[in-house]
């Protein structure tokens, strides 16, 4: 079978590094000739909103999906009525828009901090009268990674806020004293069986991921669960989800949920039976889905601009190293590493050494 993917980033590469063992082939449409992804798969360049690519790219496929959810509606649709599109576009297309995305967990009554949606730099000073301060505002389309969010601590900062984000559609969102930011990553087969991986704690540091660790056996699983089930069933979703969540004491807030593949489930690659990438696969390709167990304590570790000496990371007992083929630039994720250990003490004797490492690295670059 051959499985198109939308986009040709890292994503798509190890989505397509877990299809080969599976005997399934993958197609990349991506703009860029250079994608990361190409060495592992053909690729099909051209933009989304070019036809002709689009023609090209669902004659070589059998089904799609996507590494990214910022891709046109009317690709989609174009694709869709030639190839099973998986997950569907309804799903994809939520996901796009910050407002329609908190409108969807009130619909499925899943708690979400508070927001107003805000199109004026007046109603930006409006809505934070409401929300209270500090409060984050947060453009409707296109933010991820940081991008695209301003912190409001007073009023006076509205217009600088505003300024900041480009005046576009954007809501203003009450700022959590959350305990620890979580994800939940799910997958839903086409027949509607749902499988979850172990909760996942996040931390980040210049609003991008930086460590993921397994959570094993934690109180709040089955909450998560349910929350991710009701989003997979409402959506009729097909594929790997990720529910990104806030932890408020014995509670969780939905923050928002990514259709794809997630950064914060790279761990799942050594540390699950069954990873994220190769499940979403087993699912849109129609096959059996495969166990999400942990095997132990594991983690993932983001390298973002800089990667530590081979050597020295591999040296470390319990890493796995992920190259993406990406020349290195100033935010850009470059690869990361996993670490699986016996328990949960070990685990963290890993962790700090690799963050060793990269912060060495950081150093050395700021003196070159």
């Amino acid at each position: 079978m051959r499985i198109g993917i939308l986009g040709g980033g890292q994503l798509a590469r190890m989505l397509a590094l877990a299809g080969h063992p599976l005997g399934l082939q993958c197609v990349f449409l991506e703009s860029a000739p250079e994608a990361c992804a190409a060495p592992v798969g053909r690729l099909v360049t051209g933009a989304f909103k070019a036809e002709a690519a689009l023609a090209d790219f669902a004659a070589a496929i059998d089904v799609v999906t996507t590494e990214l959810e910022h891709v046109p509606l009317a690709a989609l649709e174009y694709l869709a009525q030639r190839r099973p599109l998986l997950p569907g576009s309804r799903a994809i297309a939520l996901a796009q828009d910050r407002l329609l995305e908190k409108d969807l967990f009130r619909r499925l009554q899943l708690p979400t901090a508070h927001c107003v949606a805000v199109d004026t730099l007046e109603e930006l000073v409006c809505a934070m009268a409401e929300t209270g301060l500090p409060a984050v505002l947060k453009t409707r389309h296109m933010g991820y990674d940081g991008k695209g969010q301003v912190v409001l601590r007073e009023t006076a900062d509205a217009a600088a806020a505003w300024r900041a984000v480009g005046g576009v559609p954007c809501l203003l969102e009450a700022m959590v004293p959350f305990d620890r930011e979580v994800s939940v990553i799910a997958v839903r087969s086409r027949e509607g069986e749902c499988r979850f991986w172990p909760l996942t704690e996040n931390r980040h540091r210049n609003g991008i991921l930086s460590v993921s660790r397994a959570l094993l056996q934690d109180p709040l699983q089955m909450l998560a669960e349910d929350y991710c089930r009701r989003l997979l069933e409402a959506l009729d979703y097909v594929g790997v989800l990720a529910l990104e969540l806030f932890q408020v004491g014995d509670s969780l807030l939905a923050n928002e949920y990514a259709p794809r593949v997630h950064n914060s489930g790279h761990w799942t690659i050594e540390g699950a039976v069954t990873s994220q990438f190769e499940n979403h696969l087993r699912a849109v390709a129609g096959l059996p889905l495969g166990a999400t167990d942990a095997r132990g304590a594991a983690a993932m570790i983001n390298f973002v601009g800089q990667v530590p000496e081979r050597r020295e990371l591999l040296a470390v007992a319990g890493a796995h190293l992920h190259l993406y083929g990406k020349r290195p630039a100033h935010g850009r994720k470059l690869g990361h590493a996993t670490l699986c250990a016996v328990s949960s003490a070990l685990l963290e004797q890993g962790v700090r050494t690799v963050l060793q490492l990269t912060q060495y690295r950081e150093k050395e670059s700021a003196l070159d």
